[in-house]
């Protein structure tokens, strides 16, 4: 069980605090849901989660393995949708690994990257599209 204190600060921003560490963010409303859009809001965090889920599963397997993954990067595209509801209705991600590996190593961790909690806790009705991009190019 981790604990996680919010604040309303008013304006349509909160601060999160994570009790293990104490470390602070501080979300705002979007531009396009009345907010300043002037940090990340709730759903900017969730699709966040998800890709760095994403590399840290990949990540894991990586250590298990002996195989470096440094200079791993991840780009995610959260697209919000307002039917039936406002809600997230796609998150693209690409995960561009420089690395030079081969196939069976690539096989390991897209398969890792899939095995993501945050994944897994999403609604089967948010579209997720995950590229790999491998290699230097």
């Amino acid at each position: 069980m981790i604990r996680i204190d919010i604040e309303y600060l008013g304006r349509l921003r909160c601060a999160a605090t994570h009790g293990p560490s104490s470390v602070r963010i501080v979300t705002d409303a979007p531009v396009d849901n009345h907010g300043r859009g002037e940090s990340f809001s709730p759903s900017d965090l969730v699709a966040g989660a998800l890709g760095a889920c994403m590399v840290t599963l990949m990540g894991i397997a990586a250590e298990e393995r002996g195989w470096d993954l440094a200079g791993t990067t991840v780009r995610v595209e959260k697209h919000m949708v307002s039917e039936p509801a406002r809600r997230i209705g796609k998150v693209e991600i690409e995960i561009h690994v420089p690395a030079a590996l081969d196939e069976r190593a690539r096989a390991v961790l897209e398969r890792a990257a899939r095995t993501c909690p945050v994944h897994a806790s999403l609604h089967p009705d948010v579209e997720i599209a995950a590229r790999f991009r491998w290699g230097t190019g």
